[in-house]
């Protein structure tokens, strides 16, 4: 989870999540190699005389400042679109988990086992544990296994909701009336926080999210 001062983006829990990152940092070399280029000419333009008697055209700069965002633009498109196909693909689940959003709490179904069910309400902070994490931890946490293919689907009874785990590259807004799926691979076990991330009213931010990820032997344990 983000702490205070976290400049950078959490750690990740899910190779998605690595290569969001990834192209991230990909992304951000070329701007800054952009800002310092764009900032080294305006900043030689202070030293210009503004005077060249053999300068009659410029065709070929012309040329240069065409092509050249051309193909860093490339760079950047890419790199987007590969990700992107990635995080659409589902690739044989092994556990399917259904998240209807509510105001202002969540409810989950394990429709694979019996139809597991339940809601999951922010800890009010006169009732935190020592531990716990002031609006972020929730009565009943998501329990799920690691090293397994996860696919949730995302829906909402009322307004537009945001199902968001940062920490596992997972965005999926629950529209009413639709279902929306994703699919997530935990590869470390541990707590991961979320939060609805849509403005679906005034608190919307006190909606939060927690999955537990633990070994498959214990998730067997704990949905039997």
């Amino acid at each position: 989870m983000s702490t205070w001062a976290n400049l950078g983006l959490q750690d990740s829990a899910s190779p998605l999540m690595e290569q969001l990152i990834f192209f991230h940092d990909h992304a951000l070399l070329i701007l800054v190699m952009i800002t310092v280029l764009v900032g080294y000419l305006m900043f030689m333009l202070f030293f210009n005389n503004y005077i060249n008697r053999f300068l009659l055209h410029g065709q070929l700069i012309e040329m240069i400042w065409t092509i050249l965002p051309a193909i860093i633009l490339l760079f950047i498109a890419l790199p987007s679109l590969r990700l992107l196909y990635l995080l659409d693909e589902i690739n044989e689940p092994s556990v399917t988990l259904k998240s209807i959003g509510h105001q202002w709490y969540w409810s989950y179904e394990y429709s694979d086992f019996n139809n597991v069910e339940f809601d999951s309400y922010m800890v009010p902070t006169n009732e935190l544990e020592n531990d716990g994490f002031r609006l972020l931890d929730v009565d009943n946490r998501i329990v799920l296994p690691m090293n397994s293919q996860i696919r949730i689907l995302v829906t909402a009874a009322d307004v537009i909701h945001s199902w968001t785990i940062p920490a596992l590259g997972v965005k999926v807004d629950g529209t009413p009336g639709r279902l929306n799926q994703t699919n997530f691979f935990m590869n470390r076990p541990g707590l991961f926080y979320g939060q609805c991330s849509e403005i679906c009213g005034a608190n919307h931010s006190f909606m939060p999210i927690v999955i537990e990820s633990v070994p498959v032997n214990n998730f067997i344990k704990w949905i039997s």
